[in-house]
């Protein structure tokens, strides 16, 4: 989720859900040890519970910016072990780690012991020509006998050599079954599924085999569906928000971080998949999309007002239609 889930986007979800355990986007050790620990590390409290995600190869490092996270308020440290983009791997990190084993316990044991929150490692099936139970029961096993306990499952392999990052969004095959498998196998570790769990239906389907699932692209692009989430999963007795209610509540936030000199493009950029799939989408995204970029001051509060009364007459209609 680099360049997806910043603080904006996180605050805009928290929003949706009160419940759901939010993750940063991935940053590099190397990154807070070295840059600009505010901007990278920052984050609102209002955002909670919410995780940093590191990428990283070296223990002293990722034990250093695991300590430092955690001064930050971070309830949970994650050691990206899936990502397969180029960027990644000529860091020396990411999915190519999976074939280093050895070396991912050690920095697992080296954030642990340099923190009190949890660490857990996020991480492919295999890489490229792996036998995926080979390759994700022997990973585990090694990382486990470690000491690490929470298991962040993306279903598929990572192919690092022959494909882009999107398309290993996309293949080779999901095999939940196989991460089921896992936690039959290992019922003493936290074992939680993601990759491609489009909506809610499919979340709750596979959670009685695992222990938790987590959302990536669903949740960024159908944010609307994080309305249910807290209902739904957690039991939560209040009443359901609409998205509309949802923007408006948002509003405030957008006001204050405007007041901070915050762009409104680097807000509603998150935003735009609220209204998806419903009335007045088309009329939501067009209006902040043209708007926002460049916008400043109370004309840019304008441009989301804007956008706010284009899809409320539209959905007063549909509900109108509805109860009719």
């Amino acid at each position: 989720m680099m360049d997806w889930t910043d603080r904006n986007c996180r605050a805009f979800h928290r929003a949706l859900t009160k419940r759901a355990l939010l993750y940063t986007e991935m940053v590099t050790a190397d990154a807070v040890l070295r840059g600009a620990r505010d901007r990278l590390l920052g984050f609102d409290e209002a955002e909670h519970p919410v995780a940093l995600q590191l990428g990283g190869s070296e223990p002293a490092k990722l034990a250093e910016a695991a300590r430092i996270a955690e001064q930050f308020g971070y309830r949970e440290i994650n050691l990206n072990v899936g990502c397969p983009s180029e960027r990644v791997q000529s860091g020396a990190f990411g999915a190519c780690l999976m074939r280093e084993p050895d070396l991912v316990a050690d920095c697992l044991s080296a954030m642990r012991e340099a923190v009190s929150v949890p660490v857990t490692v996020k991480h492919r099936l295999g890489v490229d020509d792996d036998d995926p139970r080979d390759r994700l029961f022997s990973f585990v096993e090694r990382i486990a006998a470690a000491g690490t306990t929470i298991f962040i499952v993306h279903a598929r392999k990572a192919w690092l050599n022959g494909l882009s990052p999107k398309e290993n969004r996309e293949k080779p095959p999901l095999d939940y079954d196989i991460v089921a498998e896992l936690k039959r196998a290992r019922p003493d570790l936290e074992i939680v599924l993601n990759g491609g769990l489009g909506d809610l239906d499919i979340a709750a389907k596979q959670l009685p085999r695992v222990d938790g699932v987590m959302l990536g692209r669903a949740a960024y692009q159908t944010p609307a569906l994080l309305l249910e989430v807290d209902r739904r999963f957690f039991g939560e007795m209040s009443p359901a928000r609409t998205p509309h209610q949802a923007a408006l509540d948002f509003r405030p936030w957008i006001v204050g971080r405007l007041d901070e000199g915050v762009p409104l493009h680097a807000m509603v950029r998150h935003m735009l998949g609220l209204f998806a799939g419903r009335p007045g989408a088309r009329q939501w995204r067009r209006i902040l999309s043209e708007g926002a970029p460049g916008a400043k001051g109370p004309a840019a509060i304008a441009v989301y007002d804007a956008a706010l009364d284009a899809v409320a007459p539209t959905l007063r209609e549909a509900e109108d239609a509805i109860a009719g």
